[in-house]
Formats: structure tokens, sequence, C-alpha cells
């Protein structure tokens, strides 16, 4: 067993027990919140100069793009999402399209026939009695409106199959896409964000895709046929009808730049308060347990008022819009209808002519009110399609690799895997450096537990372990010059065993490898690896098969207890899922529940007790059969009898295996070969749990500390 401690600066605290979200691969800020008094997710205020963190790709210290709910969103990634969306429902696009076209030609063609009525129809009726032409105007009347009402059914049963399909895919991606972004990534953009992303915005996104293209491309084919037949009827006309579009665009375009602002802010209000009412709902026991209705209800009117405020600004937009829109409209219809009468009176414009006109520059205009709800839809959707965009833009921190290795077969005669960290640091973007470089080796079977008080990185190293990080890159060599140097051993380590050349177990195993090609242009900060393949390019779903983490908390998701147990192994049989439990000790009480093993635990396994979620979560790692595991915290949690239990169940889990167990009650080391010390995110014990007890070091502090507690 080998370990190797290089120096630098010592952290304040580990990120699992930091409050706030945490962003990995930043250099230390020794201003930042070090202490565990402010919130890493809202960066560093101070500017950035010596010794402090540098500006974060999502935007300069204190000015944090997660904090303000403002993902970088790449220039026409909106478009480009929208475009994907709508590329498989091409010919439903076109045949929807089509529909319109021709429901839009049959209502356009009513005043041609009312100009042909007064024009033509009427005459030949007065003049001789010839009731053919006005019964031809009737019937024509009748068919184009038939025709009309046919087709726009037509239309909206087809636009509506299109809207479904692109928002079930737009849900679906939102979904799959969070699945797979880090865990860095969900510690600082909150769930009730994501919540908001997949209701609220698609929400908008719906109601634009259900009226507002509907009502987009009715105005625009109306406008269209409207001008040509006004140019077609009388060309001064229809060049008056077309100057009048000049103020409507530039209105059109002041309205879209300023309520696109307005918006934005009205999405992330209303994000603002999904967020807090998750929150609160979620931590429902700690909020009544210590009266902090009130001060909630405080901070939630708050919010509310900011997304009333955003709701009254996008309101006021539309009302100015609507306004001025109508004024210019209505004014526009009376310049040109005085003027068309003129024309008739000097004999200029036939009067079925004008007639027509009239009736053509009124439908020319009250599009503009449509168009403006139109553009109301397209705003907020816009708004909320951009932050949907900039969340699909992200990129996972752990990528998967581009050419994924599989992990050589294991060797019959050694348990577990070799885990080896290499040169590894990692550092908190907003946090500071949390391990220093390193390098350890855990032998394949091994249980080592790694104790120290609590914000000593013992958490972190288990991430890196479990590839929920990726090692931080390598400080500059100018700035390990001034680092100090490794010490030699204190007292309590000199009887520490030395690092032993590989026994013959070992030696058959495959060694570390130098670094491939596509390794070597990375700036890679130190290697994990598993049997010499470094996690990054290991196939994720083999990391996942090959190390399994149980946490603190034992999540449980709701279901039945087998299904729980089966999550690791889903193709597992009911004997099998009962083999595991009888093996950790919780067949007795699964048995005993309403329903044995087809009991619903219900959300967060809230219907069974912390000990017994614990034994359901070892159980379901049994099952998995993992080489190497993880425990985190296992029995922090659990009262005297529900530790014994998982401790009993923890010997049956570990037992041909690799495993690290982070441990804050010492009970749990007594099942560990070795013992790892941490302190300040340094290794500064190692050894056997007998020898680091008789020695005088800290575990043997620590260990004589907690006996003197039990009596």
């Amino acid at each position: 067993m080998t370990t190797t401690v290089r120096g630098g600066a010592r952290p304040e605290e580990d990120p699992e027990e930091r409050e706030g979200p945490k962003d990995p691969q930043a250099p230390k800020d020794p201003q930042g919140p070090s202490k565990g008094d402010q919130d890493p997710s809202k960066g560093d205020t101070g500017s950035a100069g010596p010794g402090r963190a540098a500006a974060s790709p999502e935007g300069p210290p204190g000015d944090d793009a997660f904090d303000k709910d403002v993902l970088p969103t790449p220039k026409g990634a909106s478009r480009r999402l929208l475009g994907s969306l709508l590329r498989p429902h091409r010919r439903r696009v076109t045949g929807a399209a089509v529909l319109l076209l021709v429901q839009q030609a049959a209502v356009q063609a009513g005043p041609l026939l009312v100009a042909y009525a007064i024009d033509s129809a009427l005459p030949a009726l007065r003049g001789e009695r010839d009731y053919g032409p006005l019964i031809a105007v009737a019937v024509g009347y009748l068919v184009c409106a038939v025709a009309s009402g046919g087709f726009q059914h037509a239309f909206i049963l087809a636009a509506a199959r299109i809207n479904q399909r692109v928002l079930l895919e737009l849900r679906g991606r939102i979904y799959r896409h969070a699945q797979a972004l880090d865990v860095d990534f969900h510690d600082r953009y909150t769930s009730g964000r994501l919540i908001s992303r997949s209701t609220t915005d698609v929400e908008a996104l719906r109601e634009l895709l259900d009226e507002g293209l509907q009502e987009l491309l009715a105005v625009i084919l109306s406008v269209v046929y409207i001008l040509v037949t006004l140019v077609w009827l009388d060309p001064g006309l229809g060049g008056a009808a077309l100057l009048s579009f000049v103020p409507l665009a530039l209105l059109v375009r002041n309205f879209r730049r300023r309520s696109l602002r307005v918006y934005r802010g009205k999405s992330t209000a209303i994000a603002a308060v999904i967020v807090k009412f998750a929150e609160t709902m979620n931590g429902i026991r700690p909020v009544q347990s210590f009266r902090r209705e009130r001060a909630n209800d405080t901070a939630f009117e708050q919010l509310n008022g900011r997304h009333l405020k955003a709701n009254g600004d996008a309101i006021l937009e539309m009302a100015r819009y609507v306004v001025l829109s109508r004024l210019v409209a209505n004014t526009a219809v009376a310049a040109i209808v005085v003027w068309g009468a003129y024309r008739v009176a000097s004999g200029g414009l036939a009067l079925g002519v004008l007639a027509a006109a009239a009736l053509y520059l009124r439908r020319l205009y009250d599009p503009i009110d449509r168009l403006g709800m139109f553009l109301n839809s397209w705003q907020s959707a816009a708004a909320s399609l951009e932050k949907i965009a900039g969340l699909l833009a992200r990129r996972p921190a752990v990528p998967e690799p581009e050419r994924p290795r599989e992990l050589p077969p294991r060797d019959p005669g050694l348990p577990g895997r070799e885990v080896v960290f290499e040169r590894v640091r990692f550092a908190y973007r907003t946090g500071g450096e949390v391990l220093p470089e390193f390098s350890l080796t855990l032998p394949a079977g091994q249980t080592v537990a790694v104790v120290g008080a609590t914000g000593a990185g013992k958490s972190t190293l288990a991430k890196l372990l479990a590839r929920f990080y990726d090692p931080s890159p390598s400080s500059p060599t100018s700035s390990e010059q001034g680092r100090p140097q490794p010490s030699s051993p204190t007292s309590s380590e000199q009887g520490r065993p030395q690092p032993s050349s590989p026994t013959s177990s070992e030696q058959g195993r495959p060694q570390p490898s130098s670094p491939t090609s596509s390794e070597q242009g990375r700036p890679q900060g130190g290697t994990v690896r598993l049997d010499g393949v470094d996690l990054r390019e290991l196939d994720v779903s083999a990391l996942r098969r090959g190390v399994v983490m149980v946490t603190q908390e034992a999540f449980l998701f709701s279901g039945t207890v087998a299904e729980n147990i089966a999550l690791g192994r889903p193709d597992a049989g009911r004997e099998e899922i009962e083999q595991a439990a009888k093996s950790i000790g919780a067949h007795d009480f699964i048995a005993g529940l309403p329903d044995g093993y087809d009991t619903d635990v219900r959300k967060r396994g809230g219907r069974i007790s912390a000990g017994q979620r614990q034994l359901v979560s070892f159980a379901r790692a049994l099952l998995a059969d993992p080489s190497v595991l993880i425990l985190d915290e296992a029995t922090s949690s659990l009262d005297i009898p529900g530790e014994r239990a998982v401790q009993r169940a923890m010997e049956t889990v570990l037992r041909g295996r690799t495993a690290v167990v982070i441990a804050h009650r010492l009970s749990t080391v007594a099942v560990a070969d070795r013992v790892l010390v941490m302190d300040g995110g340094r290794i500064v014990e190692d050894g056997p749990p007998d020898r680091l007890i008789a020695g005088t070091g800290r575990f043997a502090e620590l260990h004589s500390a907690w006996r003197d507690s039990l009596t």
C-alpha cells in the first residue's frame, strides 16, 4: 500500500458539508466562502487579482449565471433547437401550411365577390332582371365560407398533432439531458429551476405552437393576399396601404425588443417562485420545527411580488403596442377611404372597387391586434426557449469518453479491483483547493476506512473514485516551488508499514499504462485508475457496474421494496432479490411489511425507518455486486440498534470486494483492514487500525475520545 501527499494549501472544509452549490476546476480564493458562511454559488464578489478566483465561464465572480438563472446560450441555439424539433415533422408541417393557404384563399375571396356583386351583378339585376350573376355570387360566398371552415378545422387538427409531438419530444429531451448532466451542475442548478424549464417554459412554447403560429401564418397570408389584391384592383390604393405599414413595422420592432427583455425577467421570476416553493415543501419538517412559516411567507411574498411586477410589465408592453397600432391603423383606413371616395366622386374609381378596398383595408389592419397577441406569445416563448436551449447546451463536466475502454477481466484469485490515485488534486471553482496533490494505492480486496473531522475532504475523495467529479488540472510548476515540502514522518507515523513492492498476487494485475495519444493533449491533472484503466477512459456503464456508492441518505424511490433493491439490476428475479435481503439481514422486517416485498415505500422511502432504508440500500448494493463499493457515512444518522444492524450488514456487503468506508463513527472502522486519517485535505496517517490505535497520532486521539464517550 502506498500513500504520497504533496504540499499545498489546506482547505477549510469539505464541500460535502459546505453550504450552497459548488463548481469544480477553479483556483483557490482565500477571500471566498472558505468558512462555510457564504453561498459559493454566488461567486466571489471581489475583483480578480493575486490569489483571487478567476472568472468562471458563466460570468465574472459575483455575477454567477447559475445564481441569476441565465445560463450562457450559444448564438442561434434557440433557432436550432426549434428547427431540430420541427425537422422530423416536415411533411406534416408542409401539409398544414397548404391547408392554411387554401383556407386563407377562401376567406379573402369574399370582398372580391362583393365588388363583383356591386359593379356587375346588381346592374344586371336592375337592367335586365338577370338573377344569375347575383345567385352565382351568393353560392360562391357560401362555398367559400364552408371551405374556409372545413380547411381551418383540418389545419387545427394537423397543427395540434404536430404541436403535441414536439412538446413530448422537448420534455423528454430536458429530462434525459438533466439526468446526463454531472453532479456539480445539479449542486448549483436547483431542481425547482429544472421543474420550471420542463413545465412553465414548455407551457409558454405550447401556447405559441397552439395559437401563435396559426395566428402568424394567418396574418402573413392575409396581408400578402390583401396587398396583392389591392394592387390588382387599384395600384394607388394598394401603394397607400403598403406605405401605412412603415410605422406599423417600427412599432413591431420596438415591441419585440422591449418585450423580450420583460419576458426574460418573467421566466426567471416564476422559476424563483417554484424554487422557493419546492425548497419549503421538501424541508417542511424543519420549517415547522423552527417556526419558519412567517419568515418563509415574507420571502415568498417578495418573490411572488417580483413575478407580479414582471407580469404587469408584460401587460403594459402589450397594451402600449395595441393602442398605438390601432391608432396608426384607424388613421390609415380613414385617410385611404376619404381619398378613395374623392376618386369615386370624380369618376376615377368604381364604387365596387372602393367597397372591396374598404373591406380589405379593415381585414388588413384587423390582424394587427392578432399580430400583437402572437408577438406576446412569441416573446414569452422566445425567452423560455432561450432558457431551455441554454440548459440543453450545457455539456457534462464529467464527459463520456470518445473511445471508451472496458475493464480487464477480473482475476478470479483476487477479490475486487485495484484503485490507484496518481498525482490527483481537486479544487472547486468557488471554494479553493480541497485536496492538494496526492497519490494513493488501494490493493484489490482491501477495506479502507477514511476518517477525519468534518471538512477534511473524505467525501470528495469518494466522489473522485465514483467519478462524480474529475481531478482538477495540475497546478503550474511555478506555484509548486513555493509549496511546503512533505515533512518527515512524525513519531506516530514511524511505525507505519512502508510501501512495499507488489506481492505475488499483485504482479499479475494490469499496471497503470502510459497516457495514450488522446490523453497527451488533455490537461489531466492526475488520474484515478481502476485496474490500470483511467476512469475518464472507462465506459460509463462499466464504471457504474464496477463502482457503487451507498450514501448516508440511502435514497429510495417511490415504488415497491423489491423495485428499490433491484435498482442496480432490474433484470434480477424475485429469488435473487430476497436472497440479497436475507444476506443483509433485511428479510425479516421486509416480510413484516403490509405487502412484504411489494409494499410501496412511498416518496423517499418515508414508510420505513432510516435504519431500514439503509439496509435496503445495502441489499441493493449487494445485488448489484460491484468490484468497488463506497460507503459514505452509512451509519452516521442511525441510532444504536440501527447502527448495529447496519454494521452486521456491512460485513456481508464488503466481503470479496475493494471498499472505501467514509466514517464519522469510529465503530465503523472495526470492519476495515486499513485506516486513512485526513486533515485539511491531506492524508496525515495511514495504516492498520490496531497499529494506529497503539500509537500517539491523531487516530489514537480520536479513538480514545470516542471510547471515553461510550462510558
